[in-house]
């Protein structure tokens, strides 16, 4: 099968299209045909080296596709499932590997290519907005970079709960975007620190350095800031003192895997957000699908912030 693998860590040129044998499920494994593979700035990371894996390794963190094999002991799936699967490695590729107990099922009414373009990201915004911070009817959150795949989902998943949204971006396109989404106030970047002073119950931070004073700064006392990444780089030391005299705040830095830590919470999370968007509830944006063998140009267009939308690799 072909497969994007990467030797040595790097920029995109680390991203080699390449021949690999055929894998083999094992013990509580099934094998997957992969229909589309979702593009995540984890996979950046992952590429780069900033959240090491050993190599070789094939990238991508998120797929859907058809079980065309399982291992000894699967109970969960069967051959001809149609399923989908995040946080799990190795997704650039025509197959892999995926331990049963991690594969969700999609719903018939919805596309292998959608489930692929929304589960990772989307289960993310669910515990966001479900979990990290409770959102509340009336609540007032800010997110920054609201036209990006991630930021259409917080916003929409922030107006299901009755929040105020103030949204930013970076242009008037990106702006119309936030907009259809259901963002009440959309501001551009150097805007925040005059308008969204002390205003704010949660700020939905996945840029990082650029954008953290800003973020601090926005919340009204005991406001909690939620930085899930670090577009931008990754946020300088700091003194947490700062947050005692900004009015007692929080900061956390969570990530997906500890929100799905059981079998249960995956399938809840799941069967919420692929719900929402098989019926209409949910809207996903898919900005573009890319070849596999094109894998590098998709990376040079999300780190380049060319898109809006979620990116796709198409086997």
């Amino acid at each position: 099968m072909r497969a994007i693998i990467v030797t040595t860590p790097g920029g995109s040129s680390a991203l080699d299209y390449a021949e690999v044998p055929d894998p083999v499920p094992g013990e509580g494994e099934a094998l997957v045909e992969v229909a589309a593979s979702g593009v995540n700035f984890i996979d950046v990371y992952h590429r780069e080296g900033r959240y090491p894996l050993p190599t070789p390794f094939v990238p991508g963190s998120e797929g859907a596709g058809t079980v065309c094999a399982t291992g000894p002991g699967v109970t969960q799936v069967a051959v001809g499932d149609r399923v989908a699967w995040a946080n799990v490695v190795g997704s650039y590729a025509e197959k892999q590997i995926v331990p049963a107990d991690r594969l969700v099922p999609v719903p018939d009414a919805l596309g292998l290519d959608l489930a692929a373009a929304v589960l990772l990201q989307g289960m993310t915004a669910h515990y966001l907005t479900r979990s990290t911070h409770d959102v509340r009817e009336g609540d007032v959150v800010l997110i920054h970079a609201a036209a990006g795949g991630m930021g259409l989902l917080l916003t929409q998943m922030a107006k299901m709960r009755g929040a105020h949204v103030i949204a930013t971006v970076s242009s008037g396109a990106k702006e119309k975007l936030a907009r259809g989404a259901g963002a009440d106030e959309v501001l551009r970047y150097g805007d925040v620190a005059a308008n969204v002073r002390k205003r704010c119950h949660v700020v939905y931070d996945g840029v990082g350095a650029a954008t953290f004073e800003d973020s601090l700064a926005a919340l009204r006392p005991r406001g909690l800031l939620a930085l899930y990444g670090a577009a931008s780089g990754p946020v300088p030391p700091f003194d947490p003192q700062r947050l005692n005299a900004a009015g007692s705040l929080f900061l956390t830095r969570p990530t997906l895997g500890h929100y799905v830590t059981t079998r249960a919470e995956l399938l809840e999370r799941a069967g919420d957000v692929l719900g929402w968007v098989a019926d209409g509830s949910l809207d996903v944006a898919v900005y573009g699908r890319y070849p596999l063998a094109e894998a590098r140009r998709a990376h040079d267009d999300l780190e380049g912030r060319r898109t809006t939308g979620k990116l796709l690799l198409i086997p």
